[in-house]
């Protein structure tokens, strides 16, 4: 794909203004995404010029940030972020960028699924040994393993929240193009949504014999590893990575994009922040490390 070829067939140049050199791409990502294909992305802070990855062949930025980029295809707008994701909303309507292969759903041997669920009638795969009850809504793009359970009123590829406000001081919505992998063993506990990922390369994880419970929420292309446990009323930021057999107490909170290892311990009610390492207990707000909070409150008592 090519900025100049886009804006010529949709007669809309995305608030884009000036292009200073044209490279091609394949998709589009995040400019710190580490890909093995090339990809536009927007950089809109000066502070994120050096973490560019060298799949990003082409960047939507400022005049002034610009000059701090080199060898990359620019495009200049005063909003790049916002010029960015009107690219990305009108590419979503194309099948050369979503690369989507509609499909009649598909459901698996012996599997249980109840009435009242809403099973999309397209590009839905559902595994053997399934069972799905009632008000559950599955939407286009799921994969759902073997001998997995959702249960009543659970919400399988939601469109995540990601809007972005405009200078017009109206807020655009970035559609889904993702998908959401759900693998073998997996039980969905009751009212808990799992959102599809943005970009059509993407995918949001639920890793085998992982256990999601009552009103949990996945935001969009968070990776959650086999074996984890998440108690009700969590919720992990879109794009999170979480270890294998991780446990996630209840009402704990995980910001977006964040690496959490394997076999960590977020405790009951924690505000994660930052990166958490392998095997390490983690508590409060913000989440540190729990045997050093715990010497904290010993002070205050």
């Amino acid at each position: 794909m090519r900025i100049s070829e886009i804006i010529s067939r949709s007669n809309d140049n995305f608030d884009i203004t000036d292009t200073l050199k044209e490279e091609e791409f394949e998709s589009l990502a995040l400019a710190s995404a580490d890909l093995d294909f090339s990809f536009c992305t927007f950089i809109d802070n000066e502070k994120y010029v050096d973490n560019i990855s060298k799949s990003a062949r082409m960047i939507v930025t400022t005049d002034k940030i610009a000059k701090l980029i080199n060898d990359r295809g620019i495009c200049i707008s005063k909003n790049p972020r916002i010029s960015f994701f009107k690219l990305h909303n009108h590419l979503s309507k194309k099948d050369y960028y979503t690369k989507k292969y509609d499909f009649n759903s598909q459901i698996g041997h012996n599997c249980n699924i109840s009435k009242l669920a809403h099973i999309s009638e397209k590009n839905v795969k559902i595994g053997d040994n399934v069972t799905i009850e009632e008000f559950v809504a599955i939407k286009e793009n799921t994969v759902i393993g073997d001998n997995c359970v959702i249960r009543a009123g659970a919400i399988l590829s939601g469109e995540g929240f990601e809007f972005k406000r405009t200078e017009n001081k109206e807020i655009l919505f970035a559609k889904h193009c993702g998908k959401l992998i759900v693998k073998d063993n997996v039980e969905i506990q009751y009212n808990t949504c799992v959102d599809k990922a943005v970009y059509p390369w993407d995918e949001t994880i639920i890793g085998e014999y992982s256990k999601l419970d009552n009103l949990v929420h996945i935001g969009h292309a968070a990776k959650i590893g086999d074996r984890c446990l998440l108690a009700a009323n969590s919720l992990i930021g879109g794009r999170t990575v979480i270890g294998d057999d991780t446990w996630v107490g209840v009402s704990s909170t995980v910001s977006n994009g964040l690496i959490i290892g394997k076999g960590a311990n977020l405790n009951i009610g924690c505000v994660v922040t930052k990166d958490v390492e392998d095997g390490m207990s983690v508590t409060g707000n913000f989440a540190i490390e729990h045997k050093k909070f715990i010497e904290f409150i010993k002070t205050i008592r």
